[in-house]
């Protein structure tokens, strides 16, 4: 199982950006996938899921309105668009799967909202 995130960076508040998950080693379209954040100091806290067929969707509270997370089957791809960003959204966004039990995660993007 191999998760790679990308499309991390710096931008200004009230910016956007799109992160992407490129999945790789089991069978995509049969699992579903979440995105992670970690700010410095803080927890691993759970951002968005969507389930195998993007029937179900959950946002952590303080993105709602404002993220979106979607995924194409075809591409093996779970994205994040992330839409009027905030300081308080600078982490390390990770994404996530769970396969029989295990979970597995991607190194990583960062994500720095700074004027």
């Amino acid at each position: 199982v191999q998760l790679v995130e990308s499309g991390g960076g710096l931008v200004q508040p009230g910016g956007s950006l799109r992160l992407s998950c490129a999945a790789s080693g089991f069978t995509f379209s049969r699992y579903g996938m979440s995105w992670y954040r970690q700010a410095p100091g803080k927890e691993r806290e759970l951002v968005a899921a969507i389930s195998r067929v993007g029937g179900t969707i959950t946002f952590e509270d303080s993105v709602k309105g404002r993220f979106t997370i979607s995924r194409d089957n075809a591409k093996n791809t779970v994205y994040l668009q992330m839409n009027s960003l905030e300081p308080e959204d600078t982490a390390v966004y990770y994404c996530n799967t769970t396969i029989r039990l295990i979970d597995y995660w991607g190194q990583g993007t960062q994500v720095t909202v700074s004027s």
